[in-house]
This record gives C-alpha cells, structure tokens and sequence, in this order.
C-alpha cells in the first residue's frame, strides 16, 4: 500500500516519463513539484523511490547524485487507475443510500395506506 508522499512521486513520475519510456530525471525537479506540505529532502526522495522500485512500481536504470533514469512499469500505472476507479465507486455509492432510504418510505407509506384503507372498508 502506499503512503500519500509515494503516491505524488509516482504521479509525477508518470508525468515525467509518459508511456513507461525511461526519461533522466533530477531530484529536485521532483522535489519542486510536490506540493509544499509533502516536501521531502533529497534523502527523503531517495527512500521512496527505492521503496517504488522493490515494489516494481518503477525501474531504474542509473542514479548519480540526484539525477536518476528510470522509468514507470505498468503495475505502477495500474495501482493509479485503481485508485482513481475506486474514487469514482465511493461517488456512487451515496446513491445507494438514496435507494435504499426511499424504498424504505416507499414501502413504510404503502403499508399505513393499505393499513388505512383496510380500516375504513371494515368500518362500513
């Protein structure tokens, strides 16, 4: 599972090298890109790229001083589309509640109209 500052990496990873073609890219463009409240140092940045290799989210080919070539494998393309479906299934499931709230009313009014109308037949 991955944490929320190795996601942003490997979302901008993605970015940086589109079609699992392997690009050069420099830590502190990486750096820059994330957003202020995840900023990691160049170590920090070098630990979560390690943890996405031995996760076989991404390869690398080199690394030199901040300065890496590497490139995104499909199971690291794959994790995000996951992600991004099961963010569109939360939305739809409100509607569900909505269904299953209204046939609950639907079904509690048909039986005190039928209770009701029961009533005023007997009554007569």
């Amino acid at each position: 599972m991955l944490d929320i500052k190795s996601k942003l990496v490997l979302k901008i990873l993605i970015k940086e090298c589109p079609y699992g073609s392997y690009n050069i890219i420099e830590s502190k463009d990486v750096i820059s890109a994330l957003p202020s409240r995840y900023k990691v140092d160049i170590e920090g940045l070098e630990n979560i790229l390690i943890f996405l290799e031995r996760q076989e989210y991404i390869s690398i080919k080199y690394d030199d001083d901040g300065v890496y070539c590497l490139c995104v494998l499909p199971f690291g393309y794959e994790v995000l589309e996951n992600e991004a479906n099961k963010k569109r299934e939360d939305k739809k499931s409100p509607r569900l509640w909505f269904y299953i709230v209204f046939s609950l009313l639907a079904s509690f009014l048909g039986s005190f109209l039928g209770t009701v109308i029961a009533h005023i037949l007997n009554l007569h």
